[in-house]
């Protein structure tokens, strides 16, 4: 395990609760009711997916116009959220202190838009992070593979050779998509089991040796290898 590269919202701090009020601040400025079902599709994704997601449900028609307009409401109303604080996951800030102390390189890969990823960091702390990789800054954001491609190549990794830990469905194919043995710790939605994958239920129960032999494990059970 050469490398962790770390989603955000969901994995290191619990700001999907934050991004579910954002949500239905935007459903109610456009005159819709936000159901569970259109949630949970959109957790993880990026803003031009949600905003496909939310005008396919809605029945709006998907100007680009409109639709840019419509995601910088979203990012402002949240932006405003997460600067007034933002709470770590179980876990996460000692674990993430304990992989640092190590000198072991992490990445953030998010599909966040980096204004917004800005505000986060003012809490996890830049000075964690070799790198990070936002939505807005590949050519397609999670679930493709391109966010964690891009993160391992800025730290002069393979993908096989760095664990992703992430919390959503969509950000898991994109690790994965990757190859990345992936680490998972399930937030708001439940993410399917299987190869290349292993689930634990909070960053609490974890060390840094945990997540050592966890990479070892998916490694050779999967044929990957790091050498």
């Amino acid at each position: 395990m050469r490398a962790v590269l770390w989603d955000m919202d969901g994995t290191l701090v619990d700001s999907e609760k934050l991004w579910d009020v954002a949500m239905h601040a935007l459903y109610d400025h456009l005159g819709g009711i936000l159901t569970p079902l259109v949630r949970a599709a959109t957790v993880g994704g990026s803003a031009e997916n949600t905003m496909r997601i939310v005008f396919a449900d809605l029945g709006r028609d998907p100007d680009p116009a409109e639709m840019g307009a419509t995601a910088d409401w979203l990012l402002g109303y949240t932006a405003k959220l997460f600067n007034a604080g933002l709470t770590w996951c179980e876990g996460a800030p000692e674990l993430i202190e304990e992989l640092a102390a190590e000198g072991i390189p992490m990445a953030l890969v998010t599909n966040t838009p980096r204004s917004l990823t800005e505000c986060a960091l003012n809490t996890i702390g830049r000075h964690y992070f070799s790198a990070t990789v936002c939505g807005d800054e590949v050519p397609r954001g999670k679930p493709a593979p391109d966010p964690y491609q891009r993160a391992a190549a800025l730290l002069n990794q393979s993908p096989q050779s760095c664990l992703a830990i992430e919390d959503s469905v969509t950000g898991a194919a994109s690790a994965q998509g990757a190859g990345c043995p992936v680490l998972v710790v399930p937030n708001e939605v439940d993410v399917p089991a299987g190869p290349g994958r292993r689930h634990i239920s909070s960053l609490g129960e974890i060390d840094a040796d945990g997540l050592r032999y966890i990479f070892g494990e998916l490694s050779t059970r999967f044929g990957e290898r790091t050498a």
